[in-house]
């Protein structure tokens, strides 16, 4: 029996026809507003205003709070978009768009209540809109991209972040707090070898010299097993070469998965891309379920899920 499931078609339907309080976690990326067209019928992200896109998100993450756990979660990966200002801008980084049906609207600047140039602010009109309908909005958290997308600008920084939102059913839900700890780093270590040095390499040390312990304010003094995570995660952009669209990196899904499931449970992505939360996900030894519009992606995802499932098998037949 397969631990995943890939279902072709609109996320909203098929979500209504999952059972309630099946899922542990949701993990996923929407399309971006405006940014991309991918060729599909009645696909999220080409609605005429922010307003009318945020009110799609909605209802597709109200199905989602049904068919989650009582103390499930949700990890949305949400990048902003700029109301266009020349015409040959659209979208995020700012580029042509190379299809020739795309929205024309953000050529012209054209969004009733935003000046052309204007940031439109997606994420956060996203999460708000959901703390709204019910869910808790418990963190945002920065994927700052060491290697972000160049952009043609002169009067602004270059993009260098997105957010992901963390996002529970329930005031108490689960979240594995020890799977994605951090190593202690101390910056002033007392060998004064000019090397930082993990928690392990210092208590180690103390062992052997146990006059120099530390204070209570040193790392020694907290959790032996590394610090709590922090909210900026630092991940490399990294291309798939299956897919000719953007994806988002294996690195930045894998604590996500770690921290909001168990081995066994299911994760949900209703935008379901080129497959990265399915194929964390069976690494991680999770179901999966995933969801999506497109077709040809859906070819590209269970391909790469299966590679995963296959790596994973031959993995836990060495172990046995």
């Amino acid at each position: 029996m397969s631990n995943y499931t890939l279902l072709q078609g609109h996320c909203l339907e098929l979500l209504r026809t999952l059972p309630t309080e099946s899922v542990q976690t949701c993990i996923t990326s929407p399309p971006y507003f405006g940014l991309r067209d991918y060729g599909c019928d009645g696909q999220i992200g080409l609605e005429s205003t922010p307003d009318s896109f945020v009110a799609s998100l909605v209802d597709v993450f109200a199905e989602v709070h049904r068919v989650l756990k009582s103390d499930g979660t949700l990890w949305l990966n949400l990048g902003d978009s700029y109301n266009g200002a020349a015409s040959n801008r659209t979208g995020q980084n700012g580029y042509k768009d190379e299809r020739t049906n795309r929205d024309k609207r953000f050529s012209t600047g054209g969004i009733d209540g935003l000046k052309a140039k204007d940031l439109i602010g997606i994420p956060w009109r996203v999460a708000f809109a959901l703390q709204s309908y019910g869910w808790y909005l418990r963190q945002d958290i920065i994927w700052h991209k060491p290697n972000p997308m160049p952009e043609s600008v002169t009067d602004r920084c270059t993009k260098a972040h997105e957010y992901i939102f963390l996002l529970s059913k329930s005031s108490k839900y689960y979240y594995d707090i020890d799977a994605i700890r951090e190593p202690h780093i101390h910056a002033n270590d007392h060998r004064n070898d000019g090397k930082r040095h993990t928690y392990s390499d210092s208590a180690k040390y103390n062992q052997v010299d146990p006059e120099r312990q530390r204070t209570k304010t040193d790392c020694v003094s907290f959790h032996p097993n590394g610090k709590n995570k922090r909210s900026v995660w630092t991940v490399n952009t990294k291309p798939y070469k299956g897919a000719h669209f953007a994806v988002y990196p294996t690195e930045l899904i894998r604590p996500c998965v770690l921290a909001g499931s168990r081995p066994g449970d299911v994760v949900l992505d209703p935008f379901n891309g080129s497959g990265t939360t399915g194929f964390v996900s069976m690494e991680e030894r999770r179901k999966y379920i995933g969801i999506d519009i497109n077709t040809e992606y859906l070819a590209i995802a269970e391909a790469r899920i299966k590679s995963a499932q296959v790596q994973e098998t031959m993995e836990f037949d060495s172990e046995a």
